[in-house]
């Protein structure tokens, strides 16, 4: 799910200057002969909204929430704040350019599998997306490369993780919404063990999360995080880390040592710089929140209605 409207780094509509001011009239001229597709899904209503400003670019939402923002032209262009903050974890998961083993849970429209696909070329992937009928739609209207090695499977996001074999994935990114929620068995150290199964020793685990004061959801999903893996970090706002308005936060996990300095350098020069937690401070921040087991999951907190306007 992408960030809320209003809120910095939303869909396509206010990424604040993300998406580009300045394009070419033909170009826009070619978007005003385009038409938007609408699609009832198995989510709600899909919507594929064509970008003014670049030829090929796509923004898809779901009951009016932006989800992913698409550009066949150059699959490497991450619009959405939150999925340039996963970006930058893709690009230290491994040496550059090197393949990677990737599992995706939850597709939207493909847009991180697509990144991978371009910046990680011969990269395998397998993208777990539910709802078919949306599927369907994102193969149909905005089509993958057909040499990507991209499987998309339509299933349930952990029913598909536990397909994926021992020490297969080199980079697990979860981002699974159900309208605007995280659903509560994708929030737990019995989600985290199948995950942390699926990796690599050295993988790496990175999770879109959403909440807003008090913070209850977030703390509970770094301790439980915590609970599973040596390593951790968080990315997101400062607006948002001192609950000050709800928004998204990148969770990044693993057993082997995290690319800090790296990722720190990455979200500094980003358009829009984030902070990055980690050691103590990440552990003071749960403020002794328990982790999150199946029995007591729930899920995470609907945004306000406020968010997508």
């Amino acid at each position: 799910m992408a960030e809320p409207r209003g809120y910095g780094a939303t869909g396509a509509p206010c990424d604040n200057g993300a998406m580009g001011k300045s394009r070419s009239r033909g170009a826009r001229r070619h978007r005003a002969a385009v038409e938007a597709v609408t699609e009832q899904v198995d989510g709600g209503l899909a919507e594929l909204l064509p970008d003014r400003e670049r030829p090929r670019g796509w923004t898809l939402l779901i009951d009016g929430a932006p989800q992913s923002y698409v550009d066949l032209d150059d699959p490497a262009y991450l619009s959405f704040e939150y999925q340039r903050r996963l970006g930058h974890v893709i690009d230290l998961a491994a040496p550059p350019g090197a393949p990677v083993h990737a599992v995706h849970l939850g597709g939207g429209a493909f847009t991180l599998a697509r990144y991978v696909a371009a910046t990680r070329p011969r990269s395998t992937q397998q993208v777990v997306e539910r709802d078919a009928a949306l599927v369907r739609l994102v193969r149909s209207h905005l089509p993958l490369d057909a040499r990507a090695r991209i499987r998309v499977r339509s299933l349930d996001a952990r029913e598909g993780l536990a397909k994926i074999p021992d020490g297969w994935a080199d980079l697990i990114v979860t981002d699974v919404f159900d309208g605007a929620r995280t659903p509560a068995h994708l929030t737990t150290t019995e989600f985290l063990d199948e995950a942390r199964r699926a990796l690599k020793p050295s993988g790496v685990f990175a999770a879109n999360l959403t909440d807003g004061p008090p913070l209850t959801h977030l703390r509970g999903q770094i301790a439980t995080a915590a609970a599973r893996f040596g390593e951790l970090a968080l990315i997101a706002d400062a607006a948002v880390l001192r609950g000050r308005r709800f928004g998204n936060a990148v969770l990044v996990a693993s057993d082997a040592p995290l690319p800090l300095d790296g990722l720190g350098r990455r979200l500094a020069a980003d358009p829009q710089p984030a902070r990055l937690e980690h050691g103590r401070t990440l552990t003071d921040f749960t403020g002794g929140a328990a982790p999150v087991t199946d029995a007591v999951a729930v899920a995470s907190p609907a945004p306000p209605p406020s968010v997508f306007r």
